[in-house]
């Protein structure tokens, strides 16, 4: 007689895994549609589609859908925010990351979507910088990504440098790859008398301007437009801030890091914060997967942990002091090198 076989593993991680995009598609939609604006006190499902002008009954399924993947909570038959949502998905509030998250999901797309055929083929035959979309889109995301430095990855820069040994002594900073450069202003701002500089590409600089004007920084701040891998980044500064924006110069790092390092002054500093791949380039997790689509599109960008501290020392770095830290977005490898 034929046995039943002998199974010792469970697939609910599997099935976990296979459901996991309902709640990404949950989460997005709910950005979508505005649905976390209303859900700042109670309200019944039916008050929520009013409001929305939405499909009653498909609301009332939508909303429990949203309260299965602890977005948001039901209690009596009212839903309401949960502290994380109220906190970064409100429009109304500058931590909003509803547009950031939209526009990555869809900067991930195109490769997830077809992600067979480019594990078949590789990446496609043209200039991977192709992929990595126009200047207009990078405006538009840095834009977004405002929001994600003010939710505390501005402060958490802040922390990190106020603790230098050098850091009252210093007069001039350059945020490298600064994007909206809030973490230059916020570091800036921190310190009775240094100003700063930041550098990206133009049109991401001129999203920067809007913000110092903003913060009536404009005394203090300058910026500087261009390609950190063949223009000027200038020179005289006492520290060199760099969050997530060495990647473009990943395959050939030495060449910029030497020019970070001639543009420190005598005993100037340079911090990198940057996540750092381990385990045979498998963790953390978060960095694998968020970065897996413009890998299979040719621009495999992540470190390896200790990349950059390595490539410090290489270009003249008298030390480099190196920890990991918790970051908004899992962990993060902190380089400081001093000239």
């Amino acid at each position: 007689m034929k046995k039943l076989p002998e199974v010792n593993e469970s697939f609910e991680e599997l099935y976990r895994m296979l459901i996991a995009p309902i709640k990404s598609k949950l989460l997005l939609a709910g950005i979508e549609l505005g649905v976390f604006n209303r859900l700042s006190e109670p309200r019944s499902a039916n008050a929520v589609a009013g409001a929305l002008g939405t499909h009653s009954e498909n609301t009332r399924l939508f909303l429990d859908g949203l309260a299965a993947s602890d977005l948001v909570v039901k209690r009596n038959r009212l839903y309401q925010n949960t502290p994380v949502t109220q906190a970064l998905l409100m429009e109304d509030r500058s931590t909003f990351l509803g547009q950031m998250f939209t526009i990555q999901a869809q900067m991930w797309d195109p490769a997830l979507n077809d992600m067979s055929r480019l594990v078949k083929e590789g990446p496609p035959q043209h200039s991977p910088e192709a992929d990595m979309g126009s200047e207009e889109m990078w405006a538009q995301f840095t834009v977004s990504m405002a929001n994600y430095e003010l939710a505390g990855v501005a402060q958490q820069a802040v922390d990190i440098v106020s603790e230098l040994p050098e850091f009252t002594s210093f007069e001039k900073m350059l945020d490298l790859g600064g994007g909206p450069g809030l973490v230059g202003i916020a570091i800036v701002a921190s310190h009775p008398r240094m100003k700063g500089v930041i550098f990206d590409r133009p049109a991401i600089i001129k999203v920067a301007e809007t913000f110092i004007k903003d913060y009536e920084m404009e005394e203090r701040m300058d910026v500087l437009a261009g390609d950190y891998n063949c223009d000027s980044i200038s020179e005289g500064y006492d520290l060199i801030w760099a969050s997530n924006a060495l990647n473009f110069a990943r395959h050939d790092l030495d060449s910029l890091m030497k020019k970070i390092y001639d543009a420190l002054n005598p005993g100037g500093v340079f911090i990198s914060f940057c996540e750092g791949l381990a385990h045979e380039r498998t963790k953390t997790d978060f960095v694998v997967l968020s970065m897996m689509s413009f890998a299979l599109m040719g621009q495999d960008m992540c470190f390896d942990q200790g990349e950059i501290a390595d490539s410090m020392l290489r270009v003249g770095f008298k030390s480099v002091r190196s920890r990991t830290l918790d970051a908004l977005r899992g962990t993060a490898d902190l380089d400081i090198g001093r000239k």
